[in-house]
């Protein structure tokens, strides 16, 4: 997994995951993604999920619990362009559905 950070001229930080996003990978996303939302505490965190090939069931888990995090820190979390079976996965978990948003408008 290769993970990209960037800054949106709106002040969203948007996190992009790239290939697979294994068990290995879990304790560098989860301190990313919690540095994000109670350090950085950005208006709208938006993770991209359009390159991600799979991504485990603990990081489907990491995903959930920072929704609850980032709502306690008045920080908006979004996921951008999971793969259906994905999207499904993170609806399971517990990530409203209104979080999954893709970039095709559907």
């Amino acid at each position: 997994m290769t993970l990209h950070v960037s800054t949106r001229a709106d002040g969203s930080l948007v996190i992009r995951a790239i290939g697979d996003v294994g068990v290995e990978d879990a304790v560098q996303l989860r301190q990313m993604l919690v540095h994000a939302v109670r350090r950085t505490r950005p208006l709208r965190l938006i993770v991209d999920l359009a390159a991600a090939e799979s991504v485990d069931s603990i990081n489907v888990g990491t995903f959930a619990a920072t929704c609850a995090l980032a709502d306690v820190h008045q920080v908006a979390v979004f996921f951008d362009d999971p793969a259906p079976e994905l999207a499904a996965q993170l609806a399971t978990a517990g990530v409203p559905r209104w979080r999954l948003r893709r970039s095709d408008g559907l």
